[in-house]
């Protein structure tokens, strides 16, 4: 299982971004796709969730900014991030959970936003 993130960049406050992450190689059954942050020195926190049945989940930091949605691609998931602050700097990745619980990380994305 790999998954491929893409889409980080810099943007100015208030300016947007929309990541993107593809599952590649062999089958596999999904529960919930999410995006993750980490800065460094810090734990790698969940920004936002959608489950297979599309309910999703966003950090309370992130509501009303961020959107997660899926592709039509099985194992395609979008973090589409508007109004961005500086505090939303940080290295994302693209998680996939299966529904026994095996866990699958993509490579990470930086996300910069400064002025």
């Amino acid at each position: 299982v790999q998954l491929q993130a893409s889409g980080g960049g810099v943007a100015q406050p208030g300016g947007s971004l929309k990541l993107s992450c593809a599952l590649s190689g062999r089958s596999v059954a999904i529960h919930t796709m999410g995006w993750y942050r980490q800065t460094p020195g810090n734990q790698r926190e969940l920004v936002a969730s959608i489950t297979l049945r599309g309910t999703t989940y966003y950090a309370d930091s992130v509501k009303g900014r961020f959107t997660i949605s899926r592709g039509t691609s099985k194992g395609t998931v979008y973090l589409q991030m508007n109004s961005l602050k500086p505090v939303d700097t940080a290295v994302y990745y693209c998680n996939l959970l299966t529904p026994g619980g095996v866990s699958s990380w993509g490579q990470g994305t930086l996300v910069t936003v400064s002025s």
